[in-house]
């Protein structure tokens, strides 16, 4: 691959970060080179060392990754820890009632897609220290709420403040490495990410099965949110040490926070999550309804961002999806997390309720593919920037290789030592999902200017709990009805529901290897 073509000019050169520049930044003369004179290294690549207006680096931008990793961290842990401890809320907590169960965990799926992209927003334009703050000790205050919760209504309200909370905090993550990082070291930064989002969403159960077995089924339970206290507060603590201001020339400048284009886009995100959250609850086909109403709502959205962003800052610029890297990397996001979210909740769910595995057990036969994932996407992301999205299109096709593993594993072993049986088709799996999550991370926000930062992150999360929840509501949905046609024989349901997820995957496969051809015939191939 021709390094021209593959090394575009980023755009996003991002104000300096006052509080360190005016101690370390110096007046340096830097001789000039064939190298240096086009921007690149010896190597052809973009020098990664730059500061983010071309001078030294932030100092502490690798203590400031941890922060947001730890941050990011529990927000995606308790995505999947709660899976494992419905059972154990369902026997220990007066009033939690089937549809209490329900709305713990899809409540908080709404509440989380709600607020991303506003809260991008809110910390591009106001300062992203300030709402990863607020977002991590709203969250904190909120999971010692659920610990506490004297009945389920307490519990659900809780969880939703918690998921607001991570709607909050998610976006100021990608952001703030948008706005520390260049070049490689960004690629390598978005690989540790992306191994925070692998090994959080798989180790999430074990996690929960782990506080369980320790503290009892009964009140096991409140030990998964009480974890998330003394992370949280040493998160609070650190950020304001490591992690940078807004910079002096941003404070006080006055933005426009377009309070219809949030209410619209709120409203639309909703309206498509909903029926699919709720799709075992409310039977019919009814609740598709408002699958039309998010349409009618995301068309006014755009609309009206086009009339705002003529005179105002929307809360979305459009332009952001004219550039491809971006628009088909939201997109892969959203195909590949249909596909690869539902794989552990029905997989948690036969190894329980089909083969009586102990929550302890069903969370541990995860940790192979948290394995994969987590070293797959610290490779994945030190190697982006020489292989583009090719690599994505290898990740794909490893999943593929892996989730097929599964499928005829289950088909033909579903016995007691299912979960031995497991351990090579899932750590395959982990491979190619950390060689897709953090590579296409990093290339959609490749060309997003950094002040745009929080709300195109806040985009292509939006995709990714869009696709979260088709893809559990299109793969659950088979999943049941292969139980119920087969009185409960999971080794019919679980291989036919997680053949829908393969077919997600495939998807993103196929959008990989159209960007690459694509790109290639252009020569504009998707690039750090």
């Amino acid at each position: 691959m021709a390094a021209e073509h593959r090394k575009p000019v980023e755009p996003d050169a991002a104000p300096t970060v006052a509080h360190h520049t005016a101690h370390h930044v110096a007046a340096v003369e830097v001789p000039s080179t064939p190298s240096s004179s086009t921007g690149r290294d010896a190597d052809g690549d973009q020098p990664d060392r730059r500061g983010p207006d071309g001078g030294q680096p932030d100092p502490n931008r690798w203590k400031a990754l941890v922060i947001c990793l730890l941050g990011g961290g529990i927000v995606l842990l308790d995505v999947s820890i709660v899976n494992v401890a419905l059972q154990s809320i369902s026997s220990g907590l007066p009033g939690a009632s089937p549809e209490a169960v329900q709305w713990i965990l899809s409540g908080y799926a709404l509440a989380f897609g709600l607020l991303l992209v506003p809260g991008g927003r809110l910390g591009d334009a106001s300062g992203r220290r300030r709402m990863f703050v607020i977002g991590v000790g709203l969250f904190t205050l909120a999971s010692a709420l659920c610990g506490f919760a004297p009945n389920g209504l307490v519990l659900v309200i809780a969880r939703l403040v918690q998921g607001l909370a991570g709607g909050l905090l998610t976006p100021q993550v990608t952001a703030l490495i948008q706005q520390l990082f260049r070049g490689k070291e960004r690629g390598t930064a978005f690989g540790l990410f992306g191994a925070t989002v692998g090994i959080a969403t798989a180790i999430g159960p074990l996690v929960g099965g782990l506080l369980i077995t320790a503290f009892g089924t009964e009140n096991g339970w409140r030990f998964v949110f009480f974890v998330n206290l003394p992370v949280g507060l040493v998160t609070v603590l650190l950020a304001f040490r490591y992690l940078p201001a807004a910079p002096k020339t941003e404070r006080g400048r006055k933005h426009d926070f377009d309070p219809v284009g949030i209410a619209l886009l709120g409203a639309a995100v909703v309206a498509l999550l909903l029926p699919f959250v709720q799709s075992q609850e409310w039977k019919g086909n009814a609740k598709y309804l408002l699958v039309v109403a998010a349409v009618v709502l995301a068309v006014l959205f755009v609309l009206w961002e086009r009339h705002y962003g003529r005179s105002k800052e929307p809360v979305v610029d459009l332009g952001l999806f004219r550039r491809r890297s971006f628009s088909l990397g939201v997109g892969l996001a959203t195909v590949y997390f249909a596909g690869f979210t539902p794989l552990f909740f029905v997989l948690t769910l036969a190894l329980q309720s089909g083969l009586h595995y102990s929550a302890l057990l069903a969370g541990a036969t995860s940790v192979p593919f948290a394995i994969g994932s987590g070293i797959a996407s610290t490779v994945g992301g030190r190697i982006v920037s020489r292989f583009g999205r090719q690599l994505i299109v290898v990740g794909t096709v490893l999943v593929l290789i892996g989730l097929g593993g599964v499928i005829w594993v289950v088909a033909n072993h579903y016995r007691s030592d299912l979960g031995w049986w497991l351990v090579v088709p899932l750590l395959v799996a982990g491979v190619g999902s950390g060689l897709t999550i953090s590579p296409n991370q990093t290339l959609t926000l490749s060309e997003v200017p950094v002040e745009q930062g929080g709300s195109a992150g806040g985009l292509i999360q939006v995709g990714a709990r869009v696709g979260s929840a088709i893809g559990i509501a299109a793969v659950g949905s088979v999943f049941y009805s292969a139980l119920a046609s087969s009185k409960g024989d999971y080794a019919q349901g679980l291989p036919l529901g997680l053949g829908v997820a393969l077919v997600f995957v495939a998807a993103a496969l196929v959008a990989g290897v159209v960007d690459v051809l694509v790109g290639k015939a252009k020569g504009t191939e998707a690039s750090v």
